[in-house]
C-alpha cells in the first residue's frame, strides 16, 4: 500500500470545528456579494464556488442549495442539476486553465475527507501533469500560478456567458 500525503491540507482541518454553528454554504449564498464570496455561478438547484483552499487553481466546488450532509436526501432534480452544473464548470475550466485531466469527488462524513460534513458538495479539481512537486511535501506549501480573484473573473465570465 503506498501512501500520500496533504500536508498543505493541515491548515485547513486543524482549524476546523465541527460545533460551529452555521454553514459555510448557506451563509455565503446567501449574501449579495458572489465575488468576495467566490461564488462563480448561481443555477436553479446548485451553485459553484472556488475553494478557499484550493488543491489547484480553478478547484470549484458545487452545492445544492438545500442543506444535507448526504445526496440520499436530495432529489432527482439537485442531483441532476449538480452533475450537470459539475460537466458545464469542467467545460469552463478546460477552456480558461487547458488542464490536463480532473479529479471529481463528494465526500460524505469527516471519515471520508468531507471538511464540511453538514453540506454535501462536489469537487472539481483540475489537473496537469506534474502540477505535485515538492513544494508541497517539503514546505507544506501549494504554489498556485493564479490568484482566486483571477480564477473567479475567469470562471464567472465563461459560467454567466
Amino acid at each position: 500500500m503506498e501512501y500520500i500525503f496533504t500536508p498543505w491540507r493541515y491548515q485547513y482541518v486543524s482549524t476546523v470545528d465541527n460545533r460551529k454553528t452555521g454553514c459555510i454554504f448557506c451563509e455565503k449564498v446567501t449574501e449579495d456579494n458572489d465575488r468576495d464570496n467566490l461564488v462563480v455561478f448561481r443555477d436553479e438547484h446548485c451553485f459553484a464556488i472556488l475553494n478557499l483552499f484550493p488543491y489547484s487553481s480553478g478547484h470549484v466546488m458545487i452545492a445544492p442549495y438545500k442543506h444535507s450532509g448526504t445526496i440520499e436526501d436530495l432529489d432527482p432534480e439537485t442531483l441532476t442539476c449538480m452533475m450537470a452544473l459539475g460537466k458545464r464548470c469542467m467545460k469552463a475550466i478546460r477552456d480558461a486553465f487547458d488542464p490536463d485531466g480532473f479529479n471529481i469527488g463528494i465526500n460524505i462524513a469527516r471519515v471520508a475527507g468531507a471538511g464540511i460534513t453538514d453540506h454535501v458538495h462536489m469537487h472539481i479539481v483540475p489537473r496537469w501533469a506534474g502540477d505535485s512537486n515538492f513544494m508541497s511535501v517539503i514546505s507544506e506549501t501549494r504554489v498556485l500560478p493564479m490568484t482566486l480573484d483571477q480564477v473567479w473573473e475567469a470562471l464567472h465570465t465563461r459560467l454567466n456567458e
